[in-house]
């Protein structure tokens, strides 16, 4: 009884706002085992649990509000903790700490704020209802879609990290988006006017409009949209809909309230302890503001939780010094980078920049006046050279003795920077705070697998732009302690792709279950091996991808020989061999679009394609287009798509060689070849380049003396310049080259890998490659043409082949038992085609009763 009138009570905690910042304050005070001394309270005035809002724009392609939720339901129950869900908080009574809130009264001893920022609306005439939309939570989320329907163009205001995922968000809800910045250029805060360029060439190349230095003086109604946003200078933009994403404000209403001291430009000033004016509250992530700054990223309000967390447990306490606003982002599908002084505002700094116009890559390295330390960078377009750059700026590592070396495209000898250069204090993952050293502690505490090691340190947990170093740095550090690490293709297969890829060409297997007995263990395949092994089947004995064998280890798109669209329709799409077409085939293939009422694009490969085919329909349609002369492109494939080219010396007076003749013999001789990811070529008649030959994984460029081959760039998601490889080659020289460089690439490559990737992995790099490929150094270049030859010889169309057989036709229906169509499928026309329909646009399908049924 004594003991129990003797226990300290527990202080009351009450921790405002349920953001990312504030539940990663509650999991490290979980840790800490703070419920021993407190009560914890946390209020949200949302209805959700935390969630998830650096990936909120994945609310619109799929997740929902549980997916992105930071935790389960019995968070707040195990860790004896109180969630206040849909509870705002009203007012802040210091003088008898307390909170007042819309469903009661709360004291508190300790009280921290982590209300995070709102939204910035500039004030504009005419600015209301679908016209005053932001982009901050999941609510606002779904006003945006609710105003998405039956719209067909989206505004977003804003330029910035936000107003560009902001517009991603409208045009994957089937909008027209544009951009509208005040500033001249996009993310005018993290970028230069160089790297502002380079991204709104390629934000506008993805059919984003953007309309730089532009102030929006009043909204009033539109003549085809509903809405006409009026500039100065006289100039307006229609749309149906806009969204607000001009910047954000600290959200300090409670501390303004209360006399707490507030910053000259928002936010509650606190100290280095996270502390404000009152001894009893604090303040961390964008509401606060340190030293005059508000920190907008999530890793410097994880910094002040995991502080703080500390001091309200009697911890080791730190302090918190501000904070590296460095950021690696994926905008619209484009990467951007920023570290440090991107601006180069630091005394006596200096530049180094590496400007790529044709495909809209920029990159930027400041240096101090001494040139021996990074101080920032910029990078747009290419975020490969991110985590290099950023352990040089962070760690101090000493420079090379040309610094610009390590902007210049991979294929210069760039100094690649090893996990083992790295110093035990360098940040692997900012979010979390995670160092090399803390990786190393877990390894050596016994985790054993990269599960693990996220498990107990958190790194890669949080933005996950830290994967792929992390990665390495585990690997690293598992070799050096003499452990072997497993890169087992699966559970099935102890062997990596180009171990399998041997073990099929010597033995000359042929199906997957002779090498699952030969070399596998456990059940008979997943998800990962089977379409690995398909791609290896066929890239070795180049077998039709229909045949009975084979269909199991197919994606869906090779299992159908077509691309799968969003609304479960396919598209077709017939090879154009360089591009190079005939009237009567033109003919062809509109009378076949306008039979099927299919929607025809001419795509950036010179081909024509075909989308909104239903399953059931792909065998007529391409009966006809096989009739007509045509092939299967291989769209579907990881194969051999498309070799682009020029009209070359027939037609153009600057054209030196016959780049239509050298793209037909190219694409005759490599289409229907398997690889372990899409191949794409081009042949430029000169060197104005108009066939874009430097980014594709094989270039051809027409000299006077013959042909420079380019090997291994590409575009999308990871651009890189293909590299000069050899110049002035003959016609058969060229094409020996290029058989010996494919067959090494599919022999050796991992499963998915790009050859940029795989080149970039090559030891010895470039000058390996020609010495392996050119010199013949390893002695395989009889052996690689001759295997080439073998695919060559054994090319049949797929879909020529399915045609001829019924059983392979069986597949393609929709329903077993009739050939009929998807009734759940629907269109809607515009711009005099159709397209699939959007949710509001979808009407209900009656159910006839059948006697099936």
């Amino acid at each position: 009884m004594n003991s129990i009138l003797t226990h300290k009570p527990r202080e009351q905690l009450i921790i405002v706002g349920n953001g990312m910042v504030g539940h990663h304050l509650l999991e490290q005070l979980a840790q800490r085992g703070a419920v021993a001394r407190y009560d914890v309270h946390v209020f949200g005035e949302e209805r959700q649990r935390a969630y998830d809002r650096v990936h909120l724009s994945e609310y619109f392609t799929g997740k929902d509000a549980e997916a992105l939720a930071m935790n389960g339901p019995a968070f707040y129950r195990d860790n004896s903790m109180q969630a206040h869900h849909d509870e705002a908080v009203l007012e802040i009574d210091r003088v008898n700490r307390a909170i007042v809130t819309n469903k009661g009264r709360y004291h508190y001893d300790r009280l921290v704020l982590a209300t995070g920022s709102y939204p910035f609306v500039p004030p504009i005439a005419g600015c209301e209802g679908d016209a005053r939309l932001v982009y901050r939570t999941l609510d606002d989320l779904d006003r945006i879609r609710l105003a998405a329907q039956g719209a067909r163009r989206g505004v977003v205001v804003g330029g910035g990290l936000l107003g560009l995922e902001a517009a991603n968000a409208l045009k994957s809800l089937g909008l027209e988006a544009h951009v509208v910045e005040f500033a001249p250029r996009l993310m005018p805060v993290q970028l230069d006017s160089e790297g502002g360029a380079a991204l709104r060439a390629r934000i506008e190349a993805l059919g984003v409009g953007v309309h730089l230095a532009r102030a929006t003086q009043s909204v009033e109604a539109g003549d085809t949209h509903r809405y006409r946003m009026n500039f100065d200078g006289g100039e307006h933009l229609e749309t149906d809909l806009i969204v607000f994403s001009a910047g954000i404000r600290p959200q300090d209403a409670l501390g303004r309230g209360c006399g707490l001291d507030i910053a000259p430009r928002g936010g509650v000033v606190i100290d280095s302890e996270c502390r404000s004016s009152d001894p009893a509250i604090f303040a961390i992530g964008e509401c606060a503001s340190w030293n005059g700054s508000v920190f907008g990223l999530v890793a410097p309000g994880y910094t002040m939780a995991r502080n703080l967390a500390d001091l309200l447990t009697d911890g080791d306490a730190g302090t918190f010094t501000g904070a590296d606003m460095s950021t690696k982002l994926k905008l619209l599908g484009v990467d951007v980078g920023s570290i440090g002084d991107a601006h180069g505002t630091t005394p006596g700094a200096r530049s180094y920049r590496f400007i790529d116009e044709a495909t809209a890559s920029y990159r930027r390295l400041v240096v101090d006046a001494s040139g021996s330390k990074v101080l920032g960078a910029v990078l747009v377009g290419d975020n490969s050279y991110y985590d290099t750059l950023l352990q040089y700026a962070q760690n101090g590592l000493p420079l090379p003795a040309d610094p610009a070396v390590l902007i210049l495209p991979q294929g210069e000898a760039a100094p690649l920077l090893g996990p083992d250069a790295l110093p035990a204090t360098a940040t692997i993952c900012s979010c979390h705070n995670v160092s090399k050293g803390a990786i190393c502690g877990a390894i050596d505490s016994g985790c054993g697998d990269l599960a693990s090691v996220k498990c107990q340190t958190k790194a890669g947990t949080g933005c996950g732009g830290c994967s792929a170093l992390l990665k390495q740095v585990f690997e690293h550090e598992l070799s050096a302690r003499g452990v072997t690490v497993d890169k087992s293709l699966c559970e099935h297969f102890a062997y990596t792709r180009q171990e399998l890829y041997a073990l099929v060409r010597v033995e000359g297997i042929q199906t997957f279950e002779e090498l699952h007995a030969r070399h596998g263990r456990g059940s008979l395949g997943c998800d990962t091996c089977k379409p690995t092994v398909g791609n290896i089947l066929a890239s070795c004995w180049n077998q039709p991808v229909m045949d009975p064998s084979l269909v199991p280890l197919q994606d869906t798109n090779d299992t159908f020989m077509a691309n799968m669209q969003k609304n479960g329709t396919y598209s077709v799409v017939p090879r154009i061999p360089g591009g190079e077409i005939t009237p009567d085939k033109l003919i062809a293939i509109g009378a076949v679009a306008k039979k099927y009422d299919l929607y025809t694009k001419i795509t950036g490969g010179q081909r024509i394609d075909l989308f909104g085919a239903q399953l059931h329909e792909l065998p007529d349609i391409w009966s006809e287009l096989i009739e007509a002369g045509f092939e299967t492109g291989h769209a579907y494939g990881k194969s051999t798509r498309t070799v682009k080219s020029c009209v070359g010396s027939t037609w153009c007076r600057y054209g030196v060689q016959d780049s239509v003749a050298m793209a037909l013999l190219i694409e005759d001789r490599y289409k229907g070849l398997r690889s372990p990811h899409k191949l794409k070529f081009a042949v430029s008649g000169c060197t104005r380049e108009c066939a874009e030959a430097q980014s594709k994984d094989v270039g051809v460029i027409a000299t006077e003396k013959g042909w420079n081959l380019y090997l291994c760039g590409n575009g999308g998601m990871r651009p890189r310049h293909a590299e000069l490889f050899a110049t002035d080659l003959d016609d058969a020289t060229l094409i020996r080259y290029i058989d010996r460089f494919l067959m090494l690439y599919i022999r050796t490559a991992d499963k998915l890998q790009r050859t940029s990737v795989w080149r970039e992995s090559l030891e010895g790099g470039l000058d390996y490659l020609k010495a392996v490929v050119i010199d013949d150094s390893l002695g395989l270049a009889a052996e690689l043409e001759a295997q080439m030859q073998l695919v060559v010889d054994r090319y049949e169309c797929e879909w020529a082949n399915a045609l001829k057989d019924p059983e392979k036709l069986k597949r393609f229906r929709t329903f077993v038992n009739e050939k009929h169509a998807d009734p759940g499928v629907q269109f809607v026309r515009e711009r005099g085609q159709r397209r699939p329909a959007r949710a509001d646009e979808l009407r209900l399908i009656p159910v006839t009763a059948t006697e099936d049924a």
